[in-house]
């Protein structure tokens, strides 16, 4: 397996990009694999990811020295993030790009959960998968009445379209989006890459929505796009708490390295566009040398060697796949749960006065005027069922109704009607 500690690092001044080359060519979105497009997102979001964390870092830190270093690596980082950000071509429009942000959150959380050995951890991915479930099932709906495309075309039915955790259901107090955190000394690699890389999609499609959402073409479309931004809130404030935080930051500047290095050379292995493979290749190239630079900074301001903290080899490279099975496994099993503190629980196992129910009550108060659900009840009426594309009928019984949306499933305590 690879060790990019064993790999000689270029010299960062070498990473600087002109113009022409941090410009790429865009795929065609008639003819791109959704695999490739998922790539795409998440690595934008990873360099998203990176930039913010640099900037914090620079913002908490006392050494010009040490500033300096970062502001160097950071620029590097943004270049990379246009070079991949701008891949997506000028035909492909808002609520198109959403489907496959949202295609992202089911088969990357999918595929997390299924290599995830801390079980703590493994549940929240589970949790949180359902939730991202139902709004590529939403946004899909809302693509189907205003341009009159089915999702099932952009995602080549690599992802089943249907119902999941009502997004409804999924709107809680504050206080259950806060997780028990990990404690990195003694967490599995595994751990560490999952939750940095989680985190850093959730936050990439919660700042998408936040600054894209209001653009949209009709007044129902901006209000779904705001809804559902405050779900990737709280799904940020999830898997942001399971990051440990005594990790110092730069510890943190080792292993966000460490993770770029892994997701590239991951990408590298499996991409079957040969334009968008050689930028993974460059990429690559260019974190080795960013690691290598984090694992001297590290040695020198703290007198840690990067051993106490990653392996040098990697673990089992992130190949998406198909995850329609586990998925239906999780919808049957899970659907029915929600947060509290730091527990999942079923939802009838709450008290009637849990902060759950308070918050539904204020900001549900009118279930008619909720947009995840007034987008599928418009589209029943204008087409006399919701758009769907199933292998099957939902796992979930009380799911399977094409004609009316379930508002009561995992928000009421009353089992006649949240029927699973």
């Amino acid at each position: 397996m690879f060790n990019p500690f064993e790999e000689k690092p270029m010299p960062i001044n070498d990473s600087i990009m002109d113009w022409k080359t941090m410009y790429p060519k865009p795929y065609s979105k008639q003819d791109v694999d959704p695999y490739t497009k998922v790539r795409i997102i998440l690595m934008n979001g990873i360099e998203v990811e990176a930039a913010i964390f640099s900037h914090q870092f620079h913002r908490n830190c006392t050494d010009n020295n040490l500033r300096r270093e970062l502001a160097m690596a950071r620029r590097i980082e943004q270049q990379q993030q246009k070079h991949i950000n701008w891949l997506k071509p000028i035909d492909e429009t808002q609520i198109e790009t959403t489907i496959g942000y949202e295609h992202v959150a089911v088969d990357l959380t999918a595929w997390l959960a299924q290599n995830e050995p801390d079980q703590y951890v493994k549940e929240s991915l589970d949790f949180a998968l359902l939730e991202d479930f139902d709004h590529l099932y939403r946004f899909s709906n809302l693509l189907s009445m205003d341009q009159n495309i089915p999702s099932d075309k952009l995602v080549k039915s690599y992802v089943e379209i249907t119902p999941g955790r009502p997004t409804i259901a999924e709107h809680r107090h504050p206080n259950e989006a806060v997780r028990r955190y990990v404690d990195f000394k003694t967490a599995d690699i595994r751990t560490k890459l999952n939750t940095l890389i989680i985190t850093a999609a959730e936050q990439q499609t919660m700042n998408f929505y936040m600054n894209i959402g209001n653009t949209y073409l009709n007044d129902l479309g901006r209000e779904l796009y705001m809804e559902i931004g405050m779900i990737e809130e709280e799904h940020v404030s999830q898997y942001g708490s399971l990051l440990d935080p005594n990790a110092t930051w730069l510890e943190n500047l080792l292993l966000h390295e460490y993770t770029e290095c892994y997701l590239y050379y991951s990408f590298y292995q499996d991409e079957l566009d040969a334009n968008v493979k050689s930028i993974w290749e460059m990429h690559l190239n260019q974190e080795i040398s960013h690691l290598h630079k984090a694992a001297e900074l590290l040695a020198k301001y703290e007198n840690k060697q990067w051993e106490q903290f990653v392996p040098g080899t990697f673990p089992k490279l992130l190949q998406f796949h198909d995850t329609r099975d586990y998925v239906r496994k999780i919808l049957g099993e899970q659907i029915e749960l929600t947060l509290d503190k730091e527990n999942v629980k079923n939802v009838h196992d709450l008290p009637e006065n849990h902060t759950f129910f308070m918050y539904q009550d204020k900001i549900n108060h009118d279930v008619n005027s909720v947009a995840s659900h007034m987008v599928i009840d418009r589209h029943q009426k204008m087409k006399g069922e919701d758009y769907r594309a199933e292998v099957k009928p939902s796992q979930v019984e009380a799911l399977r109704n094409r004609k009316v949306d379930n508002t009561s499933i995992a928000r009421t305590r009353s089992k006649e009607l949240s029927k699973v």
